[in-house]
């Protein structure tokens, strides 16, 4: 089906380079390399089940929920100017 200036698979592959930006940075958060043994944050110690659980921890549990919680806060992802809260 002719859509005008658009391929027919335009759609599709808006969703696809969608989905594939929020992979890689999603990835480029995961922590990597050794982890520590206190946290950078708070300085408490972190605990050997947690390092052997998450490769490249920086921070403790306390603080690495306060960090998801600000970083949630600030997305960035406009919600309201999805195609799927047009149609609604």
């Amino acid at each position: 089906m002719a859509t005008g200036w658009a391929g027919d698979t335009a759609v599709q592959d808006q969703i696809d380079a969608t989905i594939e930006d929020a992979i890689k940075r999603a990835r480029s958060h995961m922590p990597s390399g050794p982890g520590l043994e206190h946290c950078e944050a708070c300085d408490k110690p972190i605990p050997d089940a947690r390092r052997k659980a998450v490769p490249g921890v920086r921070l403790c549990v306390a603080c690495q929920e306060e960090a998801d919680r600000e970083e949630a806060s600030f997305s960035g992802y406009n919600r309201r100017g999805s195609k799927d809260s047009q149609l609604r």
